[in-house]
């Protein structure tokens, strides 16, 4: 049973950071691209960052560049984004994606994240 499971979210004040995990089981994490991605309501869920399954390149949303940083540690079937200097606009549901670059795509449930003073 493949499973992402997201944790690591909450409140946090304007200027701060937060370290979000992902955690896969089921499927040959080391083979998958992940990626982060955050939804606000009434909003489309946009890419936030992504990493190649072997970690050596990385992209991301231009207005995070320089803020937060994708890692992933194949030997633990995890994925990261630390999240730094954090604004208000970050405020959304971040969730994380597995993808082998064909037809197969698996998503977690999402961790809230609220940025507020």
């Amino acid at each position: 049973q493949v499973q992402l499971v997201e944790s690591g979210g909450g409140l946090v004040q304007p200027g701060g950071s937060l370290r979000l995990s992902c955690a896969a089981s089921g499927f040959t994490f080391s083979t998958y691209a992940m990626s982060w991605h955050r939804q606000v309501p009434g909003k489309e869920r946009e890419l936030v960052a992504s990493i190649r399954a072997d970690g050596t390149w990385t992209n991301y949303k231009h207005s995070v560049r320089g803020r937060f940083t994708i890692s992933r540690d194949n030997a633990n079937n995890t994925v990261y984004l630390q999240m730094n200097n954090l604004k208000p606009e970050d405020t959304a549901v971040y969730y994380c994606k597995a993808l082998n670059g064909g037809p197969t795509e698996y998503w977690g449930q999402g961790t809230q994240v609220t940025v507020s003073s």
